[in-house]
């Protein structure tokens, strides 16, 4: 059994026990030595963190706890470091999603303008911790789930010297869904970017079962915070394969747009409400396991794979993950610095990206390669504080566009998280 040392930045998260949670079902294999919960919000520190104890405490795995606001004492020692940090929190989500609807813009968390501004919030503060990484754990592994996932971790392996991969449970809500449909045996193809990304083939027995699912009507599952607008099946057959659920914002734009302006509340809100449900929750003394209501945050079997892939590296399995990792040349038409989202072989020495057939689509090229332009614009936005390289990275984004729209909603959104851009103010 392999013993571990886990810190956690961005502890107060109350996806913090959906962790925990996947540690203790592989205690078979992992033994938990110590756990940090790093977090600068006192409050939801201790209110999360204190479940943390509990769940640990009733499974007897014997784990020392630490609860900090110190980054530096936080990673000493450390083995593992996973960040899911949120830069301003849930208003700052707020932000991002309800002032690019008066440009007539979408408003997400993780792509167009809203993700665009999330990143350039949160890249300085991964820099931070990834010199502090470097300076008092230089061996560990950086789990990174801070999204935007992609853009964030092709910021850390282009311009760090930490040891990363960026994960996320899309991929795995997908290919589990097709599975459990056409059985276990199947063979998937996944690639992408994080949040644009397709199942491109599902073959079994030799043969192609793709657009025979199509015209069963068949789709994976759609995350829990996005609303389902659906695929026309004419759009499956152009695009050659299934899309994430977050490409709903780009082939059902007007429909998203349309909710955006109709619905009561953001899912900022939503996620608000949901929020302090679960606090109130975790606060009961009597509580020592994760609550079901978590699965309504959107972040369903989040820690089977961020303890799957700790696991898989802690014990060198050398088994298949989908991960975020440099291209390396797997997919032909992307650089061998872009960061893509494809499946790996995770051992101890790191990601190892399996050969993937020739069974993309030009729809698929042409769009990765164009929201690689934007993301590539976004890490420099977001380092330097350049308006030149934030405008190319509007321009390119296919959820932005419009010159003189983007720019004014630019301004606006720059303005209202002036405390988080201090690139910017130079």
């Amino acid at each position: 059994m392999k013993e571990i040392n886990v810190t956690v930045i961005g502890s107060g998260s109350t996806y913090c026990p959906e962790l925990v949670d996947g540690f203790l079902k592989r205690q078979d294999s992992l033994r938990l030595k110590r756990l940090v919960l790093m977090d600068i919000d006192e409050r939801k520190r201790e209110i999360v963190g204190s479940l943390c104890k509990r769940m640990l405490a009733a499974a007897g795995a014997g784990t020392e706890v630490v609860l900090t606001d110190d980054l530096d004492s936080s990673l000493a020692g450390a083995d593992f470091v996973v960040t899911q940090i949120r830069v301003g929190m849930l208003p700052a989500r707020y932000l991002d999603e309800s002032i690019p609807v008066k440009y007539g813009l979408i408003g997400q968390e993780t792509t167009g303008i809203g993700g665009f501004f999330k990143a350039l919030r949160t890249i300085p503060v991964i820099g931070h911790i990834c010199e502090r990484i470097e300076a008092i754990c230089p061996d560990a592994w950086l789990i990174n789930f801070t999204n935007p996932s992609g853009i964030v971790t092709d910021f850390v392996l282009n311009h760090t010297r930490v040891k990363c991969m960026g994960l996320c449970n899309v991929p795995i809500d997908m290919i589990d869904d097709v599975r459990e449909n056409v059985g276990m045996d199947a063979e998937v193809t996944y690639l992408g970017l994080n949040h644009l990304s397709w199942i491109a083939s599902v073959r079994k027995n030799g043969e192609e079962l793709l657009y025979k699912l199509f015209e069963e009507g068949f789709a994976p599952k759609v995350m829990a915070n996005i609303v389902d607008d659906g695929f026309d099946t004419e759009c499956l057959r152009a695009c050659g394969g299934w899309p994430s659920s977050y490409l709903q914002y780009y082939y059902n734009r007007d429909a998203k747009l349309r909710h955006l302006r109709e619905d009561k509340k953001t899912r900022a809100q939503v996620c608000m409400q949901i929020e302090e449900e679960l606090l109130r929750m975790y606060r009961d003394e009597a509580l020592c396991v994760k609550p079901a209501l978590l699965d309504k945050r959107g972040g369903h079997k989040y820690s089977l794979a961020a303890c799957s892939l700790i696991d898989s590296i802690a014990n060198d399995k050398r088994d298949v993950h989908v991960v975020n990792i440099l291209n390396r040349g797997t997919l032909p038409f992307m650089k061998d610095d872009d960061v893509v989202e494809i499946a790996a072989v995770i051992g101890a020495n790191g990601a190892e990206p399996v050969p993937v057939p020739p069974v993309w689509s030009r729809h698929m090229e042409a769009l990765m390669t164009v929201v690689k332009g934007y993301e590539k614009y976004t890490v420099e936005a977001a380092m330097t504080g350049d308006d030149r390289a934030a405008y190319n990275a509007m321009m390119l984004h296919p959820l932005i566009g419009d010159f003189e729209r983007s720019r004014a909603c630019y301004e606006e959104m720059k303005d209202a998280h002036r405390a988080y851009l201090p690139q910017f103010l130079k």
